[in-house]
């Protein structure tokens, strides 16, 4: 996995250009054979309008949201897609410029206005976007296309129509929350997003959407509050992209890119400032980790986890073991903020280019850390760790606090696993051996790579010139092992006839069952959900 392909026709560029949506649901060329058993939608989300008018969106995460369906029924599959009409992409088209703000794209106000209609614009406060680009998953028999600040989209999931936005704010005390919920097999429905907690302090909360309530009423509305997790710096909170959930605890791991809140409400109310502008990182703090347990719900305040820094996206799978909690992410080593190299001046630059910008960011790994639940005073010093299959370790010092050291289950140079899925209903939050996740060759996505995290064994899907999307793991019908199943990956070859296609896998060993191609280029796509 580790032996770099290179891509010096550079044709990834093809994967960050605007596209137009479809009007009709257009029929894919079937190769190989999709099993019998496989009907539903895959439904991902990605940036796909670079520009309006003559302005550029200067981030990977400012594109406007297009929503991708490949449908699957009776052996036949097609492809479809449409802009999410967010409020965003809605007042961008009528005004043919960017009207509100990006993560990394500040919109500047109307060119037209007098300068005292300007002056108020600046200071009738901030227009938090809805550009919802990031994933789409369901709450109750719902379908929500979402970003990760307080406004989510509610999608149809058959037609791709947008039905309507919803404000989180209005049935939950947070100021956004992640793309990356988890769910219980009722439904039940946790994610973590930043708060003000008590007395002006910033804090992280995590929240609970029940399952669709017996009136069949919007679970939305009964949404709550279950836990609160304090922040390290009382008015810089960290940067919360996912969570770890075992059966009866949630893992929060607190990186050392933080939000400075003073920077963002200046900055937004003078000039054009955006989220990016906000990032600053914290080069003493190291990570920190944090425990919440479910039922009853309550912060492990007495649990002081620490390490060395690292930014974190993706957590692969938590559990627990023999009194202690593995946890299983995908790290980048420092605290300056991978964000800053997702510029997409930089992901479209030429391959040598691409290479050295690769070279200079933090770099990539997967690693376990076990944190022990059962803390004694009298092991002060010692390696707590005492679990046969990890060298993970954590040690307790004098000052109460306790420093974890991983076991690094992959590592490459420049290379990362990252977007990691795993067989979701059968292993989240229990003792497992496979993940699933794609190949970043200096940040372009090139292969699909599964990894067994108990042996460090792994098996790679690639093809020249072709830019694989997330699999996600589809498990057969009856399975009774972890692994049977198929992996659904958006590929796109740029150069052939027909340029997008939906890769079906053996899970197994990621031996191509099928593919169904479109004479259409697919942008990138970040995340999804496949709907049975």
């Amino acid at each position: 996995f580790v032996c770099s392909v290179e891509h010096p026709a550079a044709s990834y560029k093809k994967i960050f250009e605007s596209v137009e949506e479809l009007n009709e649901p257009i029929p894919a060329v079937i190769t190989g054979v999709i099993p019998s058993w496989l009907g539903g939608s895959l439904l991902r989300m990605g940036p796909g309008l670079f520009e309006v008018g003559d302005e550029h969106f200067q981030h990977l995460f400012d594109g406007q949201a297009l929503i991708h369906k490949f449908d699957l029924k009776n052996g036949q599959v097609t492809y479809y897609r449409k802009f999410i009409r967010t409020d965003a992409y809605v007042r961008a088209m009528t005004e043919n410029r960017v009207v509100i703000t990006e993560f990394g794209t500040a919109a500047y106000p109307d060119p037209c206005k007098n300068i005292f209609s300007r002056f108020f614009t600046y200071f009738r406060g901030i227009e938090v976007t809805d550009n919802c680009l990031v994933n789409v998953y369901p709450i109750g028999e719902d379908f929500y296309a979402v970003t990760e600040t307080n406004y989510i989209t509610k999608v149809d999931p058959d037609s791709l129509e947008t039905l309507k936005k919803v404000d989180l704010c209005k049935y939950l005390s947070v100021n956004g929350v992640t793309a990356h919920p988890h769910t219980e097999r009722d439904g039940t429905l946790y994610n973590i997003g930043n708060c003000f907690g008590k007395n002006m302090s910033l804090a992280y909360n995590i929240v609970k959407i029940p399952p669709v309530p017996k009136d069949k009423s919007d679970p939305i509305e009964k949404s709550q509050v279950l836990v609160q997790l304090p922040s390290s710096e009382r008015l810089k909170p960290s940067y919360v992209h996912s969570f770890g959930m075992t059966d009866n605890y949630f893992v929060f791991v607190e990186q050392p890119v933080k939000i400075n809140l003073l920077k963002f409400l200046s900055a937004w109310s003078f000039r054009g400032a955006t989220y990016m502008d906000c990032f600053e990182p914290n080069a003493s703090m190291g990570t920190w980790f944090h425990l919440a347990s479910k039922e009853p719900a309550g912060y492990l305040s007495s649990h002081k986890f620490r390490t060395s820094a690292f930014n974190l996206f993706h957590h692969i799978n938590a559990y627990e073991d023999e009194g202690f909690i593995v946890v299983d992410l995908c790290a980048w080593k420092g605290h300056e903020f991978v964000y800053n190299y997702l510029y997409l001046a930089n992901v479209k630059e030429e391959w040598e280019e691409v290479k050295k910008a690769a070279a200079r960011a933090p770099q990539p790994e997967v690693r376990r850390y076990v944190l022990p639940l059962d803390i004694h005073r009298e092991d002060r010093g010692k390696n707590l760790v005492s679990l046969s299959y990890t060298t993970a370790t954590a040690v307790l010092h004098s000052d109460g606090t306790i420093w974890l050291e991983p076991e690094v289950l992959f590592s490459g140079p420049r290379q990362a696993f990252e977007f990691p899925q795993i067989n979701y209903s059968k292993c989240c939050g229990k003792k497992y051996s496979f993940a699933y996740g794609l190949g970043l060759n200096h940040f372009i996505p090139d292969r699909i790579v599964k990894l067994n995290v108990q042996t460090k064994e792994t098996w790679v899907w690639q093809e020249e010139d072709s830019y694989p999307s997330e699999p996600l793991f589809v498990p057969s019908p009856g399975a009774t092992e972890e692994d049977d199943g198929v992996l659904l990956s958006i590929v796109v070859k740029p150069g052939a006839q027909r340029p997008g296609s939906l890769l079906v896998l053996d899970a197994r060993n990621l031996t191509e069952l099928a593919r169904a191609e479109v004479n259409t280029i697919i942008p990138i796509t970040l995340h999804g959900t496949y709907k049975p």
